[in-house]
């Protein structure tokens, strides 16, 4: 008789079944000055790893145990900024698998420790390089072992785009009543906004997407890259899907997370106070809409850092 494996199939288990159907909870008093505006956060921290990028991890991890790529002797292997690793390194404890992680030396204290809690094996990489020179270390390891790791790659993993496709758009559309007239979503791997878009606009041309990038290529919103200036851009990339690019500061996208956890009590993380200061700037824009933004994380993993300290 052939061996049965003990791990419950993915589809059946309880824990990562609670991937995704994020609240989408509605700003009372941050937007307040455009009345027949309505913004709305994606609450993705409500997901079981802590943020949005649960849901391509686990489809890349599906995808690699349904091809046979992944097996027990394998180790997943990516290069991550913080949130995608801490999805693997969930996943992986789920399942059962080992995890190597290449990060920028500078990333949160808060995401190195969840790394770690979770077992995950991590290598800090350059700061001065960002999330590219993880992406590149990365790269090096698995063409020097590829018979060590499964490398999802999530910069090229088409199973990215489309964890958001199948499962952020229509998510969105049902909340919003499909009333939805503006999406938001940072630009990293930028499969949020490649596969959230795609499904946005098949349901309606006349929606708005816009994407959010920092201001500069020097700049402190972990997860988010300047596509002008980046090393490597992502595969997944097309600069033709948003109908507009908004840049903002480190500084602003901090004073907004904290705004978000002081008026709104919505306790989110840089990356979220990013897309309200986008939202804000394209409400401003408008005589009326129904703006959604994603809100990647929460504040918890960025409580180190001295923006959060009284002024």
């Amino acid at each position: 008789m052939g061996e049965t494996s003990l791990l419950p199939a993915a589809d059946s288990d309880a824990l990562l079944r609670t991937i995704g159907n994020t609240p989408l909870i509605p700003l009372l008093r941050i937007g307040q000055e455009f009345p027949r505006v309505r913004i709305f956060a994606k609450a993705e921290w409500y997901n079981p790893g802590g943020s949005v990028k649960d849901r391509p991890a686990y489809r890349m991890i599906r995808a690699a145990e349904a091809s046979g790529q992944l097996t027990p002797d394998k180790t997943i292997l990516d290069a991550t900024s913080g949130n995608t690793g801490i999805a693997y390194a969930m996943i992986a404890a789920r399942r059962g698998y080992r995890c190597k992680l290449l990060m920028p030396a500078n990333a949160s204290t808060e995401r190195k420790k969840l790394l770690k809690a979770y077992g995950a094996e991590v290598v800090l990489t350059d700061p001065a390089e960002g999330s590219d020179g993880a992406f590149y270390e990365a790269q090096r390891l698995y063409k020097e072992h590829p018979n060590l790791y499964v490398y999802p790659d999530q910069y090229s993993n088409l199973e990215n785009p489309r964890a958001h496709y199948e499962t952020t758009g229509p998510e969105i559309i049902k909340q919003t009543d499909g009333k939805i007239t503006h999406f938001l979503a940072g630009l990293g791997t930028s499969g949020t906004m490649m596969g959230t878009g795609k499904r946005l606009r098949e349901f309606n041309r006349d929606i708005k997407l816009v994407a959010i990038q920092p201001e500069g290529p020097f700049h402190g919103l972990e997860g988010l890259k300047h596509m002008e200036t980046a090393s490597h851009v992502p595969d997944l990339f097309d600069a033709k899907v948003p109908d507009q690019t908004v840049g903002v500061s480190t500084e602003a996208a901090q004073q907004m997370a904290k705004r978000m956890t002081r008026e709104e009590g919505l306790y989110v993380g840089v990356s979220a106070g990013a897309g309200v200061v986008a939202a804000l700037k394209i409400a401003s824009t408008l005589k009326e809409g129904v703006i959604v933004t994603i809100c990647p994380d929460a504040g918890a993993r960025y409580q180190s850092e001295k923006f959060w300290e009284p002024a």
